[in-house]
Order: structure tokens, then sequence, then C-alpha cells
């Protein structure tokens, strides 16, 4: 059983993957995306088959009062988007998924400061962080899911 944390940013689409014993997140890189994280459908699909992930953590940006945003309605819309893929490509014969994976959203308020505290005590140079702080947040959230009883 694997598990996949998705951080959803307007530059860059960060991802997580577990540990088949669900107890470590561990990064697994990037999407780049040029204008919306809706462009980044195919290429979490293909890490889903690749990786026959069984639950899909999706970080939820609320604002810091709990309330639901902008940015938090357009990670709703893609969550649901996502549901209707996976139905799609579980349906579809010639496609490799076949099953479907959980689809959760998971409150992720200072998922990006952790990641960048988390980087500065690793010592990576703040220049390097835009890099990583995507594929950071993305295992903070997953970890997050891993951790709750």
């Amino acid at each position: 059983m694997v598990w996949l944390g998705v951080d959803l940013g307007n530059a860059r689409v960060g991802l997580a993957l577990s540990d088949p014993e669900l107890t470590l997140a561990h990064p697994a890189g990037n999407i780049t995306v040029r204008r919306d994280y809706f462009e980044a459908f195919d290429d979490v699909l293909n890490v889903i088959e690749d990786n026959r992930v069984d639950r899909v953590v999706i970080g939820l940006p609320l604002d810091m009062n709990g309330t639901e945003g902008r940015s938090a309605k357009k990670a709703r819309r893609w969550s649901t988007n996502l549901v209707t893929r996976l139905e799609r490509e579980r349906d579809d014969p010639q496609s490799g998924i076949t099953w479907m994976p959980d689809v959760m959203l998971i409150d992720e308020r200072l998922t990006t400061v952790d990641a960048h505290r988390q980087l500065f005590d690793a010592q990576i140079d703040s220049r390097g962080h835009r890099a990583l702080v995507d594929q950071q947040s993305a295992v903070t959230i997953l970890q997050m899911a891993l951790d709750r009883p």
C-alpha cells in the first residue's frame, strides 16, 4: 500500500510518496505547471499508476481563521476533478488504472513555513528552497495524514 501527498502550487505541484508500511513520507519531485495546477492531472495520474497509489492526500490551504478562501475552493475543485478523471481511467479498458484510490483533503496551514524551516535546518541555502519547498510541503502534508490515528 502506498499513499501520495500533493501540494498544489501555481508554478509547481509538489509530490511525496509513503513507504509501503505507511510510516514515512519522502519527496517524490515536482510537476512544473505554466499557468495552473490543473495542468498537472496527467502527470499525477502517471504517478498514481506507476506506484499503485491507494490514497491521494491533497493539501487544503485554509485561511488562518479556518475558513476556505479562493485557494481552498480551487483545491476542492482540483480534488473533485481528480476523482472524476480517476473514475474515467478506471472504467477505460485501455488505462493502466484498474482500481479507485481514495482521495482526501487535509488542512495544510503553515506547511510551507514548516517546509522552509526544515530546509534551513538541513542547511540548504535559501536560494535552493524554491525548487524543494513544494515537494517538502507535500512530505509534511502526507506525513500528517500518515500520523493520524
